[in-house]
Parts: structure tokens; sequence; C-alpha cells
């Protein structure tokens, strides 16, 4: 996918290259439709964890190999357990907690790049918890939980309703029908759907573009928008204006500021 692509990890349940100041996580269990189970999120979870600690990553692409991009849990995985399920889903509900939250928590954007389907508490979760999302026109989307007896999980009760409004999110739950991608890109599920056969190129040129940002203000606003979530408008006040005097003192401020004067492109640096 990248210029000069190097393989982090390039085997198991999840994959990692990188290139172009772009780390490319990708599910990579497409016999079972990117199911998640606990191999898979374990290595998620390590992954995410490569990425966060490597200083070259600007931005990261999330993606699904095969025919789809998930369909949340692995269910026959799920059904195979028996009388020890509730304590499987008690550890595979653990890490998926914790793979949605590394993703929030990346201090750089997570450009996530969905075709064919994302379903279930992880696929849903997963969507919720990326900054941009890109489908192609073909995908479609459920929540899923219900229609086998279980509950919305990986986040998305607290995240879906702030992205969709909660009278949206209770009926895309309680309902579980699909939403095509024209309907995830009006109601806000989806930042943009484009035709299939341009996924790939819409995709790379936001998280290259991202990757040329200023690493430091992105990475303050992306903290700063998802902070406020959870929070109101007066407390937002204070935090906003520590970052923005802190970030006016770094190299990328002048830069930034010396590129709109010079009718240029900036050079960030990271510093």
């Amino acid at each position: 996918m990248f210029q000069g692509e190097e393989t982090l990890v390039g085997e198991g349940p999840v994959l990692l290259t990188y290139g172009e100041g772009i780390a490319h996580i990708q599910l990579n269990r497409p016999e079972t439709g990117n199911g998640f189970d606990v191999d898979l999120m374990r290595q998620f979870q390590e992954v995410v964890m490569q990425v966060h600690g490597d200083s070259r990553v600007r931005a990261v692409i999330l993606s699904g190999n095969g025919k789809i991009f998930t369909g949340g849990g692995n269910v026959k995985d799920f059904a195979s357990k028996g009388a020890e399920l509730p304590h499987y889903l008690r550890m595979a509900t653990a890490y998926l907690q914790i793979c949605v939250s590394g993703l929030v928590n990346l201090e750089v954007p997570v450009v996530t790049r969905v075709h064919g389907f994302a379903a279930g508490g992880a696929g849903l979760g997963l969507v919720c918890a990326s900054d941009i999302v890109i489908c192609g026109a073909s995908a479609r989307f459920m929540a899923g939980a219900t229609r086998v007896g279980m509950a919305p999980d990986g986040g998305a009760t607290a995240t879906l309703s702030k992205i969709v409004g909660f009278r949206r999110a209770m009926d895309l739950v309680l309902t579980n029908r699909f939403v095509d991608a024209q309907e995830a890109e009006r109601i806000g599920l989806v930042t943009r759907a484009v035709p299939d056969d341009q996924l790939d190129e819409a995709v790379l040129t936001v998280a290259r573009q991202l990757a040329a940002g200023a690493p430091r203000a992105q990475s303050a606003a992306k903290r700063m928008m998802w902070n406020g979530l959870a929070r109101g408008f007066e407390s937002a006040l204070p935090d906003e204006a520590r970052e923005v005097a802190a970030l006016s003192g770094t190299g990328d401020a002048m830069e930034g500021l010396q590129a709109v004067i010079e009718k240029r492109q900036p050079v960030f640096k990271g510093h």
C-alpha cells in the first residue's frame, strides 16, 4: 500500500505494515469474516501497543482482509464454548475494551477503511472508536448484538449515540436493521462513502494528509475532541487554552504560520 513498505507483523490474525509515516493495521481472519475471538483481540492489543511505541508513526489505517471489514464476534467460536461461554466472553470483552480504548488513546489519528460489512460490538465499536471512517459504496453496517441475545459492547453504548443521536442509536441497537453506506454517511456513522473502486485511494490520501500534519497539534486536537464527548463546554475551555499556548511555542507552529505567509505547504517535523 505504501512506498517503501516495511512489514512489522507479517502473520497471525492481525497484520502490521509501515511506510510513509503510516502504520497499517489489518484484521487477518478472512475465513471467519475477521470475526473477533480472544486470539485476534490479544494480537490486536499487541499491535496497537507496538504502534503506540513507534515514534515514526504519524497516522494509522485500520482495515480488514478478505470480503468484509468484520462481522463482529466469531459466533462459531462463541457457540463452541458451551457452559464456559460466560467466562470466555468476560475475557473477550476485556480484550475488546482494551483494543477500542487503545485506538481512542493513540496519539495519532486513526483512519478506518470499511468494505463489505461491519457488524456486532467489535465492528461497530471499532467504527465508533475511529477518528475518520471511509467506506465503500456497497458497505453495510449492523449493530447485531441483541439479535444473538447479547448487548452491545466495544464502547458502542457510549459512542454510538454521541455520533448519530440517541433515538437513531436506539433504533439501530434494538432493531438490528442494516444501514447502507449512503445512510451511514448521512447520519454521521462514517465520515464519507466513496465508490468501491476508489476506496483505497481515498483512505490513503487522507492518511497521507494526516501523516504530513503537525503531530503534536493533531494529537492535542484528537485528545481534546474525545475528552469533549464526556464533559461540558465550560470544562473544555481551560484545556483548550493550555494546549494552544503550549503548541504556539513549537517549531511546527512557527512553520505553519510562516507557510501561510509565504503561501506554501508547511513541512512539519514534530517539534
